[in-house]
């Protein structure tokens, strides 16, 4: 059908071998059967097959123009095919089904959930797609008002059709990046999510959100490939960062130094290409592509053409590119079992820069770091010379990459710059990450992204609907590389607490932690919770509008009513005012009548007015920050009032170490009850040692000595991924100090006095306050609000909704033989009911006859 017509052909360009021919000859039988030998039968045979497509207006096809078209476009569409010249496609088709045929022998099928054959979607990309469907709408709809009107009026008209259509499609750029939803008629694509909102609750958040990757695979489906860490991604995606669940392994991060290409000219590669000996494919009768010397060559999926000496084109190649002649993110591989090289161009690839390693010896020098420091020299320059190269998952499997300089021997050609840098951004802030068990780091990984601390130098300024904000944050003691590559210390999440690990009172267990109230008092864990209320004042089609009155007086005492005691004299709440619960914001008032009148119908003299007032809701009393007056896209007023909470921690507050060690306040302790080391030191954390046996955190065991170590020497240790801080050298500080070189200390008790019978295990490690507080969470009612159809209690804490007696509850209650209480939380205390029943005819009596 794609116009190779003779059996012979057909078989040498899938191959001549015995075995291969062999597997291939059903397929010829089976056109000889159904009496196919030319162009036009096998067209006429898939025209036949195909449901017909139904274009609107446009010319009939016959069903053989129909298969043709589909052939064309629709059938390996990214090769191009021109004026119904399919040669490109028919070879590239042999080439498909000669490796489904070799696939039965030795050679292996593709990995889907291998890394170097996956294309990562930009945005980009989607927004061209998106701009170039609503810009052909535009112009055909122009196109047809064009016809119309020129004629008829003047041009003047036909400007003020074309602004409406250009604003058309603003809306239609607008609507795709605000919802999400980005939907293109002409491919078929419908996508949600592609936009999303940025999460600002605090910096770590922010970086992670712009560092994620989440594919388009369902979350349903139970499949173990596409979730599990693929060997592939070494470098490129962080191992650690995933969300547990059911988005697990299909959300994933960036690790540090990769880099997503993006879309690059591919004509002066193929100008090259044909210059190192690449024969063109169009040129070829076919057998060249399975002779048993030379190599296919395909270029971004794309067959190119057949090369003998593969080695040479590849060595020249990269050449060329250390020279800068090429684009230094185009890549070039040889695939041995496939007898093919591929050479990449295209965007959506992962890669990662190396340092180039030359007999034996890396091209960067320490002159070559000394430069850099002293501004000299950039990255830029490090490409340009040849020092460093990009390399993409494909070219890693040709290269032999050394971890460190001194495991480089004679085979190696490249060297990792950095190790640490396997991790993403917030693997990166764990210290001595290398020393935990690996879940610990993925659950850090989604904790630190719920830490309260700091979100830029801005934040008291923004009005964001729900800001968290520490109110002393510190820079951690032991810090890592990344924490400072990403500057993640100027702006903390968190404070560098005394821990004592050692049992406590009993309400410490299940690694809930005991806290010190004198630290509380001083600020330890002390948050700001900032929300906003905002309120619109339109104005209506019958020229009514929304007014804010002023506040409503007691006719006694001349003052405001209670409801309106921090309303300024506009109706508007005053900056710095304590608020209530149930206390109003704004004194919003809106006509009742806001429809134009029917004609005939008598306009009312003085349009009447109802109260809605803004009312602030909240279970702790919020302060007035600061109120802000401006307007929206539709000219309408826009009155923004941002509230602050001051919270201080309180039982059943979270809070966690870098090292997924998450726990829950569950005593305050006061001071003089806090056991005590013998230089006087309290701890403001006790935690229990439980945590320690089954988790395996050995982390936060060597961050507390590091740590330690570094408040005595008024040093920050590292404890960066595979090195960092040594813990000989450290235990060597601590002796020098006249401490124990366990970092254990003698601790007295504060509540007997007498000393503790073991050494505690004491000192500093960074702990973060977790974004869920229990004054968010905590809910109760009796009576309350009830669902209209069913009577019975709305549901959620928003909605002060009751709390449900599940099958479980049941079956303790039954267990219990409490049958009287089970009787009233079933039957009587959800939705019982009382109607009347007629005593004769056994009805339910109603009112409304």
């Amino acid at each position: 059908a794609m116009g190779v017509e003779s059996d012979q052909e057909i078989v040498q360009m899938i191959g001549t071998e015995e075995h291969v021919m062999a597997a291939f000859a059903p397929s010829l039988e089976e056109c000889q059967k159904a009496q196919i030998f030319t162009q036009m039968q096998a067209l006429k045979y898939i025209g036949n097959k195909v449901r017909r497509q139904r274009m609107w207006g446009g010319p009939k096809k016959t069903k053989m123009e129909e298969a043709r078209e589909l052939l064309a476009s629709t059938i390996l569409t990214h090769v191009l095919v021109k004026e119904f010249n399919f040669r490109a496609k028919c070879i590239y088709t042999a080439v498909m089904v000669r490796r489904v045929i070799l696939a039965q022998g030795e050679n292996k099928v593709d990995d889907r959930d291998y890394y170097g054959n996956k294309r990562l979607e930009l945005a980009g990309q989607l927004l061209s797609l998106l701009f170039e469907d609503l810009f052909k709408k535009f112009n055909s709809e122009l196109k047809k008002i064009a016809d119309q009107v020129i004629p008829k009026q003047r041009a003047a008209q036909f400007d003020v059709v074309k602004h409406m259509r250009q604003d058309q499609i603003t809306n239609g750029m607008v609507n795709a990046i605000s919802t999400g939803n980005w939907s293109l008629k002409r491919f078929k694509m419908d996508r949600q999510g592609v936009t999303q909102v940025l999460s600002r609750l605090s910096y770590i958040s922010a970086l992670g959100m712009m560092t994620r990757i989440s594919s388009q695979f369902e979350k349903t489906r139970k499949v173990s490939g596409p979730r599990s860490l693929q060997p592939s991604q070494w470098g490129m995606l962080c191992p650690s960062d995933t969300p547990e669940g059911e988005a697990c392994g299909l959300v994933k991060n960036l690790a540090l130094m990769t880099h997503i290409t993006t879309d690059m000219e591919d004509g002066p590669i193929i100008k090259l290409a044909s210059n190192l000996g690449v024969e063109d494919v169009n040129l070829l009768c076919g057998e060249e592509l399975s002779y048993p010397n030379v190599f296919l060559v395909f270029l971004n999926g794309n067959i190119l053409g057949v090369i003998r000496d593969h080695q040479k084109l590849v060595h020249t190649f990269r050449i060329m590119r250390r020279a800068g002649y090429i684009n230094e993110f185009v890549s070039i591989s040889t695939n041995l079992s496939d007898r093919c090289v591929y050479i990449s161009s295209d965007g959506g690839r992962l890669c990662r820069p190396y340092i180039i390693v030359k007999k034996q010896k890396p091209a960067v020098t320490n002159k070559h770091m000394e430069e850099l420091a002293q501004g000299y020299r950039n990255f830029e320059d490090f490409l340009h010379e040849g020092l460093v190269e990009y390399l993409d998952v494909n070219e890693e499997n040709d290269c032999n990459i050394a971890l460190y300089e001194h495991t480089i021997n004679k085979d190696t050609t490249h060297l990792e710059i950095e190790p640490f840098t396997l991790l993403g951004v917030c693997a990166g802030l764990i210290p001595y990450p290398h020393h935990n068990q690996s879940p610990r780091n993925t659950y850090q990984c989604a904790m630190g992204k719920q830490a309260m601390g700091t979100i830029g130098y801005n934040q008291r300024n923004r009005i964001d609907t729900l800001m968290y904000l520490l109110a002393y944050p510190q820079k951690p003691m032991v810090k890592t590389k990344t924490i400072e590559l990403i500057e993640f210390e100027k702006l903390p999440a968190g404070q560098n607490a005394t821990v004592a690990v050692m049992s406590y009172s009993g309400y410490d267990i299940e690694d809930a932690l005991v806290l010190n109230k004198a630290s509380l008092d001083r600020g330890f864990g002390r948050c700001l919770v900032y929300k906003n209320a905002k309120c619109t004042l339109k104005r209506y089609t019958n020229q009514t509008f929304d007014k804010v009155m002023g506040p409503m007086l007691d006719a006694a005492t001349r003052k405001p009513i209670w409801r309106h005691e921090i309303l300024d004299a506009d109706g508007i709440c005053s900056p710095g005012e304590k608020v209530e619960n149930k206390q109003v914001l704004v004194n919003k008032s809106m006509p009742t009548v806001t429809q134009m009148p029917l004609e005939g119908a008598s306009m009312p003299q003085q349009p009447q007015y109802k109260d809605v007032p803004v009312t602030y809701k909240g279970a702790t009393d919020s302060y007035i920050e600061k109120v802000m007056i401006s307007s929206n896209a539709e000219d309408a007023f826009l009155i923004k009032m941002l509230l602050r909470q001051t919270r201080r921690p309180e039982i059943g507050d979270k809070f966690s170490s870098r090292h997924g060690q998450k726990g829950v306040c569950g005593l305050i302790v006061p001071q003089e009850d806090m056991p005590f080391c013998d230089t006087g030191i309290c701890p403001d954390i006790i935690m229990n040692p439980h945590g320690f046996p089954s988790r395996m955190t050995v982390g936060k065991l060597i961050e507390l000595l590091a740590g330690k170590a570094g408040v005595l020497d008024g040093r920050f240790h590292y404890g960066t991924a595979f090195g960092g801080s040594k813990v000989k050298d450290v235990c060597e500080d601590l002796i020098r100090h006249g401490y124990n070189y366990l970092g254990k200390d003698y601790v007295t008790s504060g509540i007997t006095g007498e000393p503790l019978e073991a050494y505690i295990y004491f000192g500093p490690v960074y702990y973060q306050k977790l974004k869920h507080m229990v004054l968010d969470k905590m809910h109760a009612r009796a009576r309350g609000p009830r669902a209209v159809l069913t009577r019975q209690p709305t549901e959620g804490r928003s909605r002060d909704g009751g709390l449900r007696l599940g099958e479980m509850e049941r079956d303790c209650l039954i267990g219990y033989g409490a049958s009287m209480l089970l009787l009233e939380r079933l039957m009587i205390s959800s939705d019982a009911f009382e109607v009347d029943v007629c005593g004769q005819c056994g009805l339910l009596g109603y009112s409304g006859w």
